[in-house]
């Protein structure tokens, strides 16, 4: 697991690991019921507090992306095929947005992102 924190990042720590996790997860880099870290081990290995790394982790759980077994651990919760793909979906419609915003902002016509779209889709 890669995880890699900003302190330039506007957003909280707790919420970037929980948003880097979640991705690896949709990507499918994080198999179902593979093992996460333990809560201290990852707080260890990025130099944070435990209360952080935890927090992530109760928010990942509560989203319903991972499972944690008292005495056993925090894994990769299993995912409906369906609501794996809607999370999917979202997370490409959350990041289409941000381009979307940033062509209007360039005067990008959507011609010019659907070309480029396609260009990068081939290779």
């Amino acid at each position: 697991m890669n995880i890699i924190i900003s302190n330039s990042n506007d957003q909280p720590i707790y919420n970037q690991i929980k948003e880097q996790i979640k991705e690896q997860i949709l990507r499918g880099e994080l198999p179902k019921m593979s093992a996460l870290p333990s809560i201290r081990k990852l707080a260890k290995e990025l130099q944070i507090s435990v209360i952080t790394t935890k927090r992530a982790y109760d928010e990942l759980e509560s989203e319903g992306f991972i499972e944690t077994f008292p005495g056993k651990g925090s894994f990769v919760a299993a995912q409906n095929k369906e609501l794996l793909k809607e999370k999917q979906m979202k997370l490409i419609e959350e990041k289409l947005s941000e381009i979307i915003d940033d062509s209007k902002t360039f005067n990008i016509s959507i011609e010019e992102i659907i070309q480029m779209l396609k260009l990068l889709y081939e290779e």
